[in-house]
């Protein structure tokens, strides 16, 4: 792959790896939904704003709209809803760790349903990433106290968040703006769950402070807006490729949740970033799987 798929990819693992501890934080002041539609409401406004507005992108076609809202309702509602809930029962790592289950999932989805072939480089680097991941969350798993409904409601929402990434590759874009794509899904994800959201308010559980600010404007600008650009610009290129760069995200993940939440970080996690590193540099020499 050129050095933009790289670059790109980096930027992408950075940040979507940071929407945990960023969830943690506003966790801490408001209830799961009301942090997830007031991130999708704010982002997809701001994207169709400058989409339509000041870029002067074409809106979509009748046949755009549905393909956007099936994708908002798996991409967004369900998958990041599904999520949010999660998080109240685990710890930032877990949820970070959680993300490196999609690339097993994209590759069997592709490989069964759309006949995509996994090389030996493929498999190597499937199995180098996750060991990686899973050496570097040895001692989080130790000391962390996760509910199993988490592990349960996080597993679910990446095999949702997987069905998502290859309902969109097998869509015909004719050239729809990926800013435009991302605004309009974001913002019909946001709707979808607006009514879910309202039933379950609870005025005593939100307080709107500092830490429900901070978390949620993160996810809002640099996750929703800045991490799903670099995902669909992946996802066009190479979806099997693209989703080798989740491997990337745990690694961030446990560094970021050191750096604010305090969660360990030992001689476990530089040995992950090692055989994660080394498996996603063998993932790119990888044929593109058509």
């Amino acid at each position: 792959m050129d050095g933009k798929f790289i670059t790109v990819g980096i930027v992408f693992a950075i940040l979507w790896s940071s929407a945990a501890t960023a969830t943690k934080i506003a966790l801490e002041s408001a209830q799961p939904l009301v942090i997830a539609v007031t991130r999708f409401l704010l982002a997809g406004s701001l994207m169709l704003l400058i989409t339509h507005i000041f870029l002067g992108n074409r809106k979509p076609t009748a046949k755009e709209w549905k393909q956007l809202a099936i994708y908002g309702l798996f991409n967004v509602s369900l998958y990041l809803g599904i999520y949010v809930i999660a998080m109240q029962f685990l710890g930032a790592g877990i949820g970070s760790l959680a993300i490196a289950v999609n690339p097993v999932f994209i590759s069997i989805l592709a490989a069964i349903f759309f006949r995509y072939r996994i090389t030996g480089s493929a498999i190597f680097s499937l199995f180098a990433c996750s060991a990686g991941v899973l050496i570097a969350a040895w001692p989080l798993l130790q000391n962390s106290t996760a509910q199993p409904i988490g592990i349960v409601l996080l597993l679910s929402s990446m095999l949702i968040y997987s069905i998502a990434a290859i309902y969109y590759t097998r869509q015909q874009w004719n050239g729809l703006d990926s800013l435009t794509i991302n605004g309009w899904h974001t913002l019909m994800g946001g709707l979808f769950l607006l009514p879910v959201a309202a039933a379950g308010f609870d005025p005593a559980k939100n307080k709107l402070d500092t830490d429900f600010w901070t978390g949620t404007l993160w996810l809002t600008f640099p996750v929703s807006i800045g991490a799903v650009q670099a995902w669909l610009y992946l996802l066009k290129k190479n979806t099997v490729a693209a989703s080798y760069w989740l491997y990337a995200c745990p690694v961030f993940g446990f560094l970021l949740a050191f750096i604010f939440l305090q969660e360990p970080l030992t001689w476990f996690t530089l040995t992950g970033i090692l055989l994660v590193t080394g498996g996603l540099y063998v993932s790119q020499k990888t044929k593109k799987l058509t």
